[in-house]
């Protein structure tokens, strides 16, 4: 569909619609400007901690049927997650300059 419509759609190039937009400010600057690492490490972090949640909602949802294995289970995966927290914190890593 996306190929059938972009051979059969109009094709009318105009300056404002090829320009980018950035809230209705001219853009400045170059666009493939460096971000600091500190950037990124903050994303995987909120990546990590989001899969996290998700495991710990679906683990607590059937708790009550798994018994105390799974329950050994979540607090070895819980030490894990929170060193790797505290290494993060080490770092410097949600320390902004």
């Amino acid at each position: 569909m996306l190929g059938l419509s972009s051979m059969l759609g109009p094709k009318r190039a105009a300056k404002g619609k090829l320009s980018p937009y950035e809230s209705g400010i001219l853009p400045t600057g170059d666009t493939r400007g460096k971000f600091s690492i500190k950037y990124y490490m903050v994303g995987a972090l909120f990546i990590l901690f989001d899969i996290e949640l998700v495991f710990l909602f679906a683990w607590a949802v059937v708790f009550k049927d798994l018994g105390m294995l799974a329950f050994i289970e979540i607090i070895v995966f819980l030490i894990v997650i929170m060193g790797g927290y505290f290494y993060v914190i080490k770092k410097g890593a949600l320390e902004w300059e």
